[in-house]
């Protein structure tokens, strides 16, 4: 939906479907009844993804045409696609496999170019934006030497993305940014490495102007929860520093205070170990210090009582509910992140990014199309809109 403070969509990663006619069909039984409940007599935005088989399948002209007509006949319009997982993420074990083939590759970059090209199709208005991986999964490489040659392998394949990007907006006049979307234990992990990366090895690699302009950031609020970078402070520096946000992800984490009920909390945070997506734990110990672990296994297993006061999981849980029983979330974040966007927008894009539905508990349990319908009239009021 087109609202005061930019376009709001909910992303269809939340989706099944690998090839192009099985996702479609997805789509089709599910988002006309999520629009009839949030945006009845609106144009309501989208944010597709396309898994790379899909994005082959769209090579053909007849089957984005008819996408089109669908679009058009369901008062529907996309500006930004979720470029992030390349191949299987529904009713498989992703873990780190959703980081393949990384930025190191010509794979991800193809896939990405091939994106950029639909996008370009389906535009309505002259800006749109790909979110995508931290560059890589930093657990691949066993040494800073590997991990820098990586970057700067990834630097590269985007850079020649940003060539073809230049090539669209002068043929079309549609301008395409590639968001990219900081991870813990991605290559670019948390907002530091991002604005490191970008400053140090990105701009000088290049166009500055032409790179603002077609690589950005892609701000996903429970990263930014989970590393505990402040919203405030990092919106501040990415203002101060001129580099771009392309899309806001609307999404939020666990938190879990350890203060009190430690026990009674770690065993209810249990119920949340699963083995599809990873869910990589940042641990604040009593000292002041902190400790990551790469999945919720790890974090158990060193589990120590009276060791830590807080941990925060990579698990997208619900926006709606601050508390999950005796469990938290970064809801915090998301209200501060949206306040500053409502007083001084930084982007004109703002994406809902829950796609764990299939795994929570059981008690969360319900209806797709409500389950994303209440997550965006939540989104809708905080932004009075």
């Amino acid at each position: 939906m087109k609202t005061p403070y930019g376009h709001l969509s909910y992303c269809s990663n939340i989706h099944t479907g690998e090839i192009w006619t099985e996702h479609f069909a997805q789509l089709q039984a599910h988002v006309p009844a999520v629009k009839a409940q949030v945006s009845p007599n609106q144009k309501m935005g989208l944010g597709l993804r396309f898994a790379n088989q899909a994005s082959i399948d769209l090579q053909d002209s007849a089957r984005i045409s008819e996408l089109k007509t669908w679009l058009k006949e369901q008062n529907l319009y996309v500006f930004t696609l979720n470029g992030f997982p390349y191949g299987g993420f529904h009713n498989i074990i992703v873990k780190d496999q959703v980081h393949a083939p990384d930025w190191t590759t010509t794979e991800r970059r193809d896939y990405t170019i091939r994106l950029a090209h639909i996008l370009a199709q389906l535009l309505e208005e002259n800006e749109g934006g790909i979110s995508t991986s931290p560059l890589s999964y930093r657990y691949w490489y066993n040494t800073e030497k590997e991990r820098e040659d990586a970057m700067l392998k990834s630097t590269q394949h985007l850079l020649e993305v940003v060539e073809v990007l230049d090539q669209i907006a002068k043929k079309t006049g549609k301008v395409i940014h590639i968001d990219i979307e900081p991870e813990p234990d991605g290559l670019l992990s948390n907002h530091t490495e991002f604005v490191h990366w970008y400053e140090e090895v990105l701009l000088p690699s290049g166009d500055a102007s032409l790179i603002r302009k077609h690589v950005q950031l892609c701000f996903d609020i429970c990263h930014y929860g989970v590393s505990f970078d402040e919203p405030e402070a990092s919106i501040a520096e990415l203002k101060s520093k001129n580099i771009p946000v392309g899309k806001i992800q609307i999404s939020s984490a666990l938190r879990i205070d350890l203060r009190d009920q430690e026990e009674a909390k770690i065993d209810e945070l249990k119920k949340y170990r699963e083995p599809v997506y990873l869910h990589q734990v940042k641990a604040l110990r009593k000292n002041g210090t902190y400790e990551e672990f790469k999945d919720l296994d790890e974090a158990f297993d060193a589990y120590q009582p009276e060791t830590y006061d807080e941990w925060r999981v990579h698990f997208h849980v619900p926006l709606f509910l601050e508390n999950y029983g005796l469990l938290g979330s970064t809801q915090k974040e998301i209200r501060e992140t949206l306040a500053i966007q409502k007083e001084n927008p930084f982007t004109n894009h703002l994406e809902i990014e829950t796609y764990t539905w299939g795994v929570l508990p059981a008690a969360f349990q319900v209806p797709i199309a409500d389950s994303i319908s209440r997550e965006i009239k939540t989104i809708q009021e905080l932004l009075g809109s």
